[in-house]
């Protein structure tokens, strides 16, 4: 599977390399008239071929120019597919696996001080535990707060949940997310990031203004995660009143817990239906081919039902989608429809929510997603999972300092939660591109933890400001490696953080007062110091986005030709503070960002 991995990179490489020279070609037919330095998109109506400038249109936010493929697939407000349930939020809830026991749920809680919780991915835990215990009481002594891995599963949840607790969001329910909180006086029910509980933790280590604690997701093992494990081990002994919960979707519920002092077991049962595992014969060299393959055949030979696909990245998603797209195009109209629709993290939250829309009658949707559709998403109607069985993961490279996305093997437990995606409406099929032998011998049981493969220095500083100098001694369910604490030490005692004898010097506090890896933290607090801080906060916050250009496929020459003219020799953050000031100074212009093909949703977030 390795092997394959690298194959793929290759052919991702091979692609990126025939696009570059499409875009040379490109290049040499774009104008270079001096009165007209730019062909703008949008074409006149006079059918003379002219073409207007978006300074013509500076009342109008235009959205960036999609594709084929993703125009088709979403359509503007009204590709809305099927019809949406007629059930009240009340049936809905009574229709989930947990509300049968919910009444034994609770007893649990309030007889055990820890508690885990095993539930299938839509079974209700995330939504359901926190309105339960509110509704028995148990928030009268302080908040439930329940963890999220991921910032838009925090507000998602919490917006669904306050609807169905009948509240505004924000009210008795709400969410706390980086450079966001949305919570009030009135909040009993907190959803926030892991993220956000751990900062909570540098300033009241005991929590104290909380009843209870839901790590939720803890499965995904994410390095906040990891890290409240030991500090809620903490917590819970000083305060025998505060509640600890551990959800899961995964069967490792013995391994949290022995952790947490052998805590009893509630497992929700699932509503799976038999899913019939396929395998390849040989190894696939060039999985995403095969996934295709895969998803063209299920869509001519098998019988309705929704298809799911797992891929490793943005990049990877987008082009299976336009392959799709256009080998469905040349079928013709004859072939029933395939609504093609991808699922990634820099997708707009509006386009992610059309997943959950059900395929009209005679047609069928394919959503092609990341690792995200394994647990933190529950898309009702899918039949058919392709699992070519690879993820890209962060991992670090302790001799070079730095942290890089690698596309690496699932584990075994990860692909028993992708083909349990199949089984959630009816009984269903998993084709997994990879032989049975792949599976047994060269997949590991469950993945690696993101503290044994990540860059350290941020817990180092975390765990340092809340008075824990013995690292070694720090109760981390499986213990980073060595050389790694080492380096994270090493390079926090380089930005002055730590002192000779690796305790944390009134710099490294103030650092660890931030939200911010190390090094960005020390430059905000150096630059009121050398008279930028305007400077250095607005490169620190567009460096804490995604990325603020984009690149259509078919005007990737005119798009790397208007990003040219922010070019500053000094490097790419005086770079990323020429494209802040430019839009700034057209008054933070819709228009102009369209015009230069900037994300100005991105370069929103970067405004306080």
């Amino acid at each position: 599977m390795q092997r394959a991995a690298i194959t793929q990179s290759a052919l991702a490489k091979e692609r990126r390399e025939l696009r570059a020279a499409q875009r040379e070609a490109d290049m040499d037919n774009v104008p270079r008239d001096i009165g007209k330095t730019w062909i703008d998109p949008v074409p006149g109506g006079s059918g003379t071929g002219e073409r207007y400038l978006a300074n013509d249109f500076k009342q109008l936010a235009a959205p960036p120019e999609m594709p084929e493929w993703k125009r088709v697939s979403f359509g503007g407000v009204r590709a809305a597919y099927g019809k949406k349930t007629n059930l009240s939020i009340l049936e809905q809830r009574q229709c989930l696996p947990i509300y049968k026991l919910h009444e034994n749920l609770v007893q649990a809680v309030k007889d055990n001080q820890i508690l885990i919780v095993i539930g299938e991915t839509g079974s209700g835990k995330t939504t359901q535990i926190t309105q339960y215990l509110a509704e028995e009481g148990l928030c009268v002594r302080g908040m439930l707060g329940c963890t999220q891995p991921r910032r838009v599963a925090a507000m998602s949840v919490a917006k669904r949940v306050s609807e169905e607790f009948g509240c505004r969001l924000g009210q008795e329910v709400g969410y706390t997310i980086r450079f966001e909180d949305v919570t009030s006086q009135e909040t009993v029910i907190k959803y926030m990031t892991d993220g956000m509980l751990l900062r909570e933790c540098l300033i009241d280590p005991d929590l104290k203004q909380y009843a209870v604690i839901m790590l939720d997701e803890a499965h995904e093992r994410t390095i906040h995660t990891d890290v409240l494990f030991g500090l809620m081990k903490n917590a819970v002994k000083k305060r025998p009143d505060l509640k600890l919960i551990v959800t899961s979707a995964t069967l490792d519920a013995v391994k949290f817990s022995s952790y947490f002092f052998e805590a009893p077991i509630f497992t929700i049962p699932g509503r799976t239906h038999p899913v019939d595992v396929l395998y390849t014969k040989e190894s696939e060299s060039d999985y995403l081919d095969a996934a295709l393959i895969a998803v063209m055949q299920i869509h001519l030979t098998e019988p309705p039902g929704d298809i799911l696909v797992f891929l490793t990245g943005q990049e990877e998603i987008d082009t299976a989608c336009e392959i799709l797209y256009e080998r469905m195009k040349s079928l013709g109209p004859e072939v029933p429809q395939l609504i093609i629709l991808p699922v990634y993290s820099a997708l707009p939250s509006e386009m992610q929510t059309r997943i959950f829309d059900p395929a009209p009658p005679g047609t069928r949707k394919v959503v092609v997603a990341t690792n995200i559709a394994e647990t933190s998403l529950t898309i009702d109607g899918i039949y058919y999972v392709v699992d070519p069985g690879f993820v890209k993961q962060k991992v670090y490279n302790s001799k070079s300092g730095l942290d890089a996305l690698v596309v690496t093997p699932i584990s075994q437990a990860q692909a028993k939660q992708r083909a349990g995606r199949a089984g959630r409406t009816g009984p269903g099929k998993c084709y997994r591109l990879y032989t049975e032998r792949a599976y047994r011998d060269e997949m590991l049981p469950t993945a690696v933890p993101e503290i044994q493969r990540t860059n350290l220095a941020f817990v180092v500083l975390s765990l340092k400001a809340m008075g824990i100098n013995d690292l070694l001694s720090f109760d981390f369910m499986d213990p980073p490696p060595m050389e790694t604490l080492i380096m994270a030490m090493e390079q926090l005692h380089s930005l002055s953080a730590l002192d000779d004898e690796g305790l944390l010097t009134r710099l490294g506090r103030r650092m660890a007062e931030f939200p911010l890896e190390p090094q960005l933290s020390k430059m905000l607090i150096q630059s009121v110091h050398l008279g930028c801080s305007e400077e250095i906060l607005t490169i620190v916050s567009v460096l804490s986005v995604q990325n603020i250009f984009y690149r259509p496929k078919d005007k990737q020459a005119v798009a790397d030709q208007r990003k040219a003219k922010f070019h500053q020799p000094e490097g790419d953050h005086l770079t990323l503070l020429a494209v802040y000031n430019a839009w700034k100074n057209n008054k933070f212009s819709n228009p102009w960002c369209y015009e230069n093909f900037v994300q100005a949703r991105s370069l929103k977030r970067c405004v306080p």
